[in-house]
């Protein structure tokens, strides 16, 4: 895609906190025509996880699409709309499966609030879900790049052959959910990141409570030596996990994005702290907003390298919690 050198705001993942869009969308100049939020020069690239977790999931949804649908923003999926759409999509005959995402409590849980806010709604749930089908997995502008988790450029290139609107049909979908499929793989690397297993069998409990054998990891380390070095998420590895070198299968699997590559821009990976680039190229704009964290936005001009001070954002537990008495969400 290529852009005219506008101003873009780029927001990460708000999980159902429409309060907190809503003032984020103010701080940054945006107001309300026609029931719609815009801007007069800028324009909005949400970053997925628009859903799951958070107490205002439909409102956050009726924000985001009509931005889109009126021009005044772009978005890209997140893995909580695809696993909504594997957990709502039938499997076909013959399938070992009675839905793509199997319904077991622990895929239950991370959908629960959207699919609670949606049970007076199903017709507003179909319309959604068909919207969220259409939603392109990454965009590419002329001097930047916006992905969910992970930019993945020989998968990125295969994918545009085969589908030059970067978005998916029904019969991928069906086959995202067969693991060892391209399909399967590049969903599971653009939405969900890279990840290595845990060496040992060693398990970890996440802060959310979920038991894992697996951590997230980076992809724009040049020469990582240890586990240690390569662990991006909230939960840190044991120590004696942290130290150890790492196998050449491993070290082999890690992606890198280099420095000389375009800004990259992504969400999902529950950041903390004030938000700044990790790299000269790459943000990460998920704060935690559904968990008393902050809702956070990059103002992209015509930098090409990413600075502190272009970032925005809502403290939920200052700014929209306490004034509420809210629970840890926005």
């Amino acid at each position: 895609m290529s852009s005219v050198r506008q101003g873009y705001d780029l927001i990460g993942d708000i999980h159902g906190c429409a309060l907190s869009l809503e003032l984020l969308l103010s701080k940054l100049g945006y107001s309300k025509r026609n029931g719609i939020y815009s801007h007069p020069q800028r324009k909005v690239i949400f970053l997925g996880d628009i859903i799951d977790r958070g107490p205002r999931i439909r409102e956050a949804l009726h924000i985001v699409r009509d931005m889109v649908e009126a021009g005044h923003a772009h978005i890209v999926m997140g893995n909580h709309e695809y696993n909504f759409l594997c957990y709502c999509t039938p499997g076909r005959d013959g399938s070992h499966e009675p839905y793509l995402r199997e319904h077991t409590p622990r895929h239950f849980r991370i959908l629960a609030e959207t699919l609670e806010q949606f049970a007076n709604y199903p017709q507003e749930q179909h319309e959604f879900m068909e919207w969220i089908m259409k939603m392109p997995l990454f965009i590419e502008f002329e001097h930047f790049r916006v992905v969910h988790a992970c930019w993945h450029q020989s998968l990125i290139d295969r994918f545009n052959q085969l589908y030059p609107e970067h978005c998916i049909d029904a019969e991928f979908l069906h086959r995202s959910s067969h693991r060892g499929t391209f399909e399967w793989a590049l969903m599971d690397r653009l939405l969900r990141g890279t990840h290595l297993v845990l060496p040992n069998d060693e398990v970890i409990v996440s802060r959310d409570g979920f038991e894992r054998r697996f951590f997230r990891t980076k992809f724009w380390m040049e020469a990582p030596e240890t586990y240690g070095d390569v662990v991006f998420q909230p939960d840190p590895l044991p120590e004696h996990v942290a130290r150890m070198p790492l196998t050449a299968t491993d070290r082999n699997d890690l992606l890198y994005y280099g420095a000389d590559e375009k800004p990259l821009f992504i969400g999902h990976y529950w950041r903390e702290g004030e938000p700044e680039p990790i790299t000269p190229n790459i943000a990460c704009l998920d704060y935690s907003a559904v968990k008393f964290g902050k809702l956070v936005a990059y103002r992209l001009d015509d930098e090409t390298q990413l600075r502190k001070d272009k970032f925005l954002w809502v403290d939920v537990q200052k700014e929209i919690a306490d004034k509420l008495g809210l629970g840890p969400q926005g």
